[in-house]
């Protein structure tokens, strides 16, 4: 199970119903929000996502609303 979990890593809680573009898609998602992304508080703060479109600053400790997946969206 290690191995088929490493290979579809975030993808890696569905079963094997979901094709394999909706799991590349998922995965591709799933990095993107998980990755610290820059604040708009602080230059070198870091923004963390807490749950659907709720961000917080690691450096400042704001919370603030925005994006659901990732601060450099533009949709």
């Amino acid at each position: 199970m290690g191995a088929k979990t490493k290979k579809i890593r975030y993808a890696g809680r569905f079963r094997t119903g979901a094709g394999a573009r909706v799991r590349k898609d998922f995965n591709a998602i799933e990095a993107e929000q998980r990755k610290k992304q820059i604040s708009p508080f602080s230059e070198k703060g870091k923004a963390k996502r807490i749950a659907s479109g709720i961000w917080k600053c690691t450096k400042t400790g704001k919370i603030f609303a925005g994006p659901a997946y990732s601060l450099g969206t533009k949709k």
